[in-house]
């Protein structure tokens, strides 16, 4: 056969061989991870229906120090749950936000039960000017309140490239372990409760939780898949050389 100007020589049968065969290799590879990308997207479909059916639900006690151990995000993260008690206002702590409010602060604070445990309520949303809690004291909860919101589980060190300086009292992150440690709240559950809205005027704004899974499994699959098809595409065309 005549080779045509500007043309090489076809590459060597075993060169086109082990061509052949890495093609292989990645198509397989990318069919593999296109079906796991399917399988992960079934899994979050599944975690975002029972998320939404949790947040919907009636509202449940919050759990008490029996059931701490047994708290885990798959089961109970996003619970709609309530509790009874009196806000331990002394002892609250404002952790930086930002929020569809613009920045600020999260206003977190023990509420001792009915009970005796204590737990962390974020209470809810303050601009930079409402931190300080002397700024807000008209309408500050005093005496047995029942709260209702979000089970969320704790935030532990901080928030990226930022470590929460209890010493200094910058708080990144809501890490119940290390607020309970610092403000001495004693019996503390390991989970803090995002408050629904309704506060009265001047106080936190809450109910401002986003519930949102980012379910990009799809177009993951589907770029896998193209890859495994253009490897199929590699295969034909080395195969043709053969000829």
């Amino acid at each position: 056969m005549r080779e045509e100007p500007g043309e090489g020589p076809p590459p060597p049968r075993r060169t086109r061989g082990a061509l052949t065969t890495g093609l292989a290799i990645c198509t397989l590879i990318f069919l593999a991870l296109g079906i796991w990308q399917i399988e992960r997207r079934a899994g979050k479909l599944a975690l975002i229906a029972a998320v939404d059916a949790r947040v919907r639900a009636p509202a449940t006690p919050a759990p008490g120090p029996d059931g701490w151990p047994r708290i885990a995000a798959a089961d109970d993260a996003y619970r709609h749950v309530s509790a009874h008690g009196v806000f331990e206002n002394d002892r609250e702590t404002t952790v930086q936000a930002v929020t569809e409010q613009g920045p600020g602060y999260w206003v977190l604070t023990p509420l001792r039960t009915d009970e005796g445990w204590a737990v962390l309520v974020n209470r809810g949303f303050v601009p930079p000017e409402k931190r300080d809690r002397t700024a807000r004291r008209e309408g500050e909860p005093e005496g047995p309140v029942t709260i209702t919101g979000l089970l969320r589980l704790s935030e532990p060190k901080g928030a990226f490239l930022r470590r929460n300086d209890p010493v200094g009292g910058r708080w990144y992150s809501r890490d119940v372990a290390e607020i309970g440690k610092a403000r001495g709240v004693p019996r503390l559950a390991p989970y803090f409760i995002d408050a629904a809205a309704g506060a009265p005027a001047g106080q936190p704004i809450g109910g401002l939780t986003i519930v949102r899974f980012y379910n990009h499994h799809l177009e993951y699959a589907l770029t896998w898949f193209a890859l495994a098809i253009l490897s199929i595409v590699g295969i034909v065309v080395v195969r043709r050389a053969d000829r």
